[in-house]
């Protein structure tokens, strides 16, 4: 039973890792996306720091790549940019490739 109970604690610490790394990828993505966003709309440089960490918590809060994105889309359509849900999902995926990459480079 030992060696079963070695597998079980090893898959156990595998999935945790993978969790955190997930977690990690979606929180550097959101903190990308928000900056991209705050390009868009020509915020100032403590603008965009504010508006990529306030779009890191919302996504905490709400969950969910909808969420992310109406958000996006609400603010964007309110600066007076013409970026529709299409715009903000592939700047979402495009972020999401730079974060996973920066992570992995990191490790």
């Amino acid at each position: 039973m030992t060696t079963f109970d070695d597998r079980e604690r090893a898959s156990e610490a595998n999935f945790a890792r993978e969790e955190e790394m997930a977690f990690r990828i979606t929180a550097r993505r959101n903190r990308l996306l928000g900056g991209w966003a705050a390009h868009e709309m020509q915020l100032t440089p403590e603008e965009t720091d504010a508006y990529a960490t306030a779009l890191v918590h919302a996504d905490m809060e709400g969950g969910g790549d909808d969420d992310v994105v109406r958000k996006l889309v609400g603010d964007l359509t309110a600066a007076g940019l013409d970026h529709d849900e299409a715009t903000v999902r592939r700047a979402l995926a495009q972020q999401m490739i730079e974060a996973r990459r920066q992570l992995l480079e990191s490790h």
